[in-house]
């Protein structure tokens, strides 16, 4: 079985990076299953480990392969067993949340993505606290984000729902979809070029699966409908995968998410409009408060920036810890994320200290 590697997003940027290894085979992640990979070759597909070298050294689960990673691996046929992952290739982009729970620890949605879909339904689920969430991590994975709204048969009041979306997302695509008439997936497919990797990211039951089903062109993902009780659909995909769309894309489904935490996220794209007022401010370092002259609560009290969305924005500062990481700290952290190789990141930061000794 012979597999073009650029049908599933092996360009130019990772063609330079693998040509670095010898005795070395590149392939991409295409699932994850506890330690047991699956890995799409030239070959074909093949099952594969992470050597005892690279669990060893793993700081956190960003050091471990995802869906989405491209990895070199020493063999591309399984008659002398699994795969060996050796290295992960430098990631374009990446997807984390903080962990469910109170470890504080990382957890990796995917790798390598380009465009995020982010869905939510247009019924009981909607939450525009919830879409600046969604917003932050997409931002900040480096990645390039479209809303995803859903189930518009459902609703009664889209053009009220559509200016709320409008007052968090400036500069964000959005796209209204329904798989009872069809409306919108035309507008998703013309988004997803060939060679590039898509995500689908939102809550349990709001129609991933239903929407990467008609881009599939079959019934490939099960799905649930809504519950009776109009609040949300049932939860159906149950780990991430890659699939290569007969339109020439890739996409990466993911299970909903039950809650979302946020590990690192970027403010600046998400309140901008915050950012923008907070420059304005005659203190430099003021919180926002009682402060004189401040104008960001000079707009609150205008009516030009709601309370609500300020305290969605103080407390996602808290919720990353901005306040316990200094600018520095912030940058090492990004770099952790996005350099699977621990050489290669050791040559940025080597770049990025002398840039700044100039």
């Amino acid at each position: 079985m012979n597999v073009n590697l650029e049908n599933y997003g092996f360009n130019e940027h990772f063609q330079q990076k693998a040509s670095l290894y010898n005795d070395l085979f590149i392939g991409r992640v295409t699932e994850q299953h506890r330690d047991l990979y699956k890995i799409m070759t030239e070959a074909g597909e093949i099952h594969g480990t992470v050597t005892g070298k690279l669990a060893y050294g793993a700081e956190d689960q960003t050091s471990f392969p995802a869906v989405g990673d491209w990895v070199m691996i020493d063999r591309i046929e399984s008659n002398k067993g699994n795969a060996v992952i050796h290295d992960i290739l430098k990631r374009s982009s990446l997807v984390v949340r903080q962990a469910a729970g109170t470890d504080q620890s990382v957890q990796v949605i995917a790798a390598n993505v380009d465009t995020i879909f982010i869905c939510m339904s247009l019924n009981k689920d909607f939450n525009i606290r919830r879409i600046e969430r969604y917003l932050t991590i997409a931002w900040d994975s480096m990645a390039v984000p479209i809303i995803v709204l859903t189930k518009s048969d459902l609703c009664n009041d889209l053009e009220d729902k559509l200016l709320e979306i409008e007052s968090v997302s400036v500069g964000t695509k959005v796209i209204v979809c329904s798989s009872k008439n069809g409306e919108g997936y035309e507008e998703i497919n013309s988004c997803i070029d060939a060679g590039k990797t898509v995500a689908f990211i939102g809550s349990s039951g709001v129609g991933k699966s239903t929407i990467i089903n008609h881009l599939m062109g079959e019934e490939l993902l099960a799905t649930s409908g809504i519950r009776e009780d109009d609040s949300k659909g049932r939860h159906t995909t149950t780990h991430r995968e890659l699939l290569l769309l007969p339109s020439g894309g890739i996409v990466i489904d993911t299970p909903g998410m039950r809650e979302l935490q946020i590990y690192l996220g970027d403010l600046t794209k998400t309140f901008e409009d915050i950012e923008e007022l907070a420059l304005k401010c005659k203190f430099s370092d003021c919180n926002h408060e009682t402060e004189p002259k401040c104008a960001v609560r000079a707009a609150i009290e205008n009516g030009e920036l709601s309370e609500e969305r300020f305290e969605s924005y103080k407390k996602l500062q808290r919720e990353m810890s901005y306040d316990g990481l200094n600018t520095r700290a912030l940058e090492n952290e990004k770099l952790n994320r996005m350099f699977g190789g621990k050489n290669e990141m050791k040559q940025m930061k080597k770049y990025i200290k002398e840039k700044n000794r100039r």
